[in-house]
């Protein structure tokens, strides 16, 4: 995790309705973090992931694990495009 940024888009994968199981692309991955922030904004996101964690904290610690892999690959992917664009 390299910055709050990456924080707050875990939060909001973590509240969005995409799942692992679906296997999203890095592409999918960004427009659900782009749309749950739309619709619930930073601080609503921070409150689904505290009620899960609350109330299903096995499968909250999962799911988060998921998220944060899930940002750091769509993210760099994005990076790496740019940076490549860039040069």
């Amino acid at each position: 995790m390299n910055s709050t940024f990456d924080a707050v888009r875990a939060e909001a994968l973590f509240a969005s309705a995409l799942q692992a199981s679906q296997a999203p692309t890095p592409v999918q991955v960004r427009a659900a973090v782009t749309a749950t922030l739309r619709r619930f904004g930073v601080k609503g996101c921070a409150a689904r992931v505290a009620g899960e964690f609350g109330e299903y904290p096995e499968t909250a610690a999962a799911r988060m694990s998921w998220a944060l892999g899930m940002i750091e690959t769509a993210y760099q992917d994005l990076a790496a495009r740019e940076f490549a664009y860039a040069g």
